[in-house]
């Protein structure tokens, strides 16, 4: 029986028979897992996106520096979706002065948060907080 078994087994390698079922499955099943990871992360990166846009139409606006370690804290809690928070960068690079937007502002600790026409918030402020303060609703 192990001689018909091998004979038909070459028999399928030389006419081009289509690969079995069991190649098909495993195939779905690792681009199942592959959609579901992208899917997973693409949420991660910007579940935050509407908030952040929410901040912006509120004239919530952000003043850090880019060396600062609690204001990269303050940016990572945004995830990608920092980009559409409004942000004004006041270290100029190869200088002790600050930007003439943040001295106008009256800005000394970093990060601030201004909401509006108020003095500046000093510290980093939680997501909560923030939506406490702005009334932007968070995911």
């Amino acid at each position: 029986m192990s001689e018909e078994r091998r004979r038909r087994q070459q028999e399928r390698l030389h006419t081009g028979e289509p690969l079995p079922r069991k190649y098909f499955k495993w195939a779905g099943v690792v681009i199942l897992f592959i959609v579901a990871y992208g899917v997973g992360w693409y949420y991660r990166n910007h579940k935050y996106d509407g908030f952040a846009k929410c901040l912006a139409s509120k004239h919530a606006k952000m003043y850090g520096l880019y060396w600062c370690p609690h204001c990269i804290d303050q940016k990572h809690m945004f995830g990608a979706a920092f980009r559409y928070v409004p942000y004004q960068e006041c270290a100029i690079k190869d200088s002790h002065e600050m930007a003439s937007e943040c001295k106008a502002a009256g800005v000394k600790l970093f990060p601030s948060w201004q909401f509006g026409s108020e003095p500046p918030k000093e510290g980093v402020l939680s997501l909560d907080r923030l939506s406490e303060k702005t009334g932007c609703t968070l995911p």
